[in-house]
């Protein structure tokens, strides 16, 4: 990853961003840490990228990449759970919490997502199956997708021919993060798969909200 963003420049980043940001998980902090010591003289002897250039091009690409995703979520939603909810182990009740939740946290969860490791790489599925307003949406994934950006951006330009350690150092840090969010995961689907078994061996109607006809 690192040689594509060193040889095809603002192009990866766009792209890589848009990649990261509609569901594909490949990490940012490669991406823009990387981005950041390229935009000093210290790697290549020459500055690659300008800073406001990385956190700009990131930002639309990630912009870009989370409405994809939002408007996946918001489209096919409810029919994905019509079809194959059992299989993924989601009911119309599920998406009716969603909507619920995102009516009331769905600015912090978003906010705040953009700066979690995996979460923020689908963070806007749900948002968009919770149908949260578009220009809440919007504006809260480019303010938080800017912060995200620019810390990455700033500790590559810090670290500067340092990066491979400073990346090395980076992900030992994040890898408690990630463990945690991995088990919290687990543990949801377990409990996932007990609900979803009951609601069909109860032989409940599906709720669907304000959706129903």
């Amino acid at each position: 990853m690192s040689s594509f963003v060193q040889h095809y420049g603002y192009f990866a980043l766009f792209l890589l961003a848009i990649a990261e940001s509609a569901l594909i998980p490949i990490p940012s902090e490669v991406t823009f840490g990387f981005a950041g010591a390229l935009a000093t003289t210290a790697v290549t002897g020459h500055a690659q990228f300008s800073i406001l250039g990385i956190i700009v091009v990131g930002v639309v690409g990630s912009l870009i990449g989370s409405v994809i995703a939002y408007e996946v979520g918001r489209t096919l939603g409810r029919a994905i759970v019509d079809r194959w909810g059992k299989w993924i182990l989601l009911t119309h009740g599920d998406l009716d919490a969603a909507e619920r939740w995102f009516a009331r946290y769905g600015a912090a969860s978003v906010l705040i997502g953009r700066v979690l490791p995996v979460v923020r790489t689908v963070i806007s599925l749900p948002a968009g199956v919770a149908e949260m307003k578009r220009g809440p949406f919007a504006v809260l994934t480019v303010i938080g997708s800017a912060i995200w950006i620019a810390l990455l951006t700033g500790l590559g330009y810090a670290a500067g021919s340092n990066w491979t350690k400073v990346s090395h150092d980076f992900h030992l840090f994040q890898t408690p993060m990630i463990v945690i969010i991995v088990l919290v995961l687990a543990w949801g689907f377990w409990h996932r798969v007990q609900t979803v078994r009951r609601y069909h061996a109860g032989g409940s109607p599906p709720s669907r909200g304000r959706h129903a006809k």
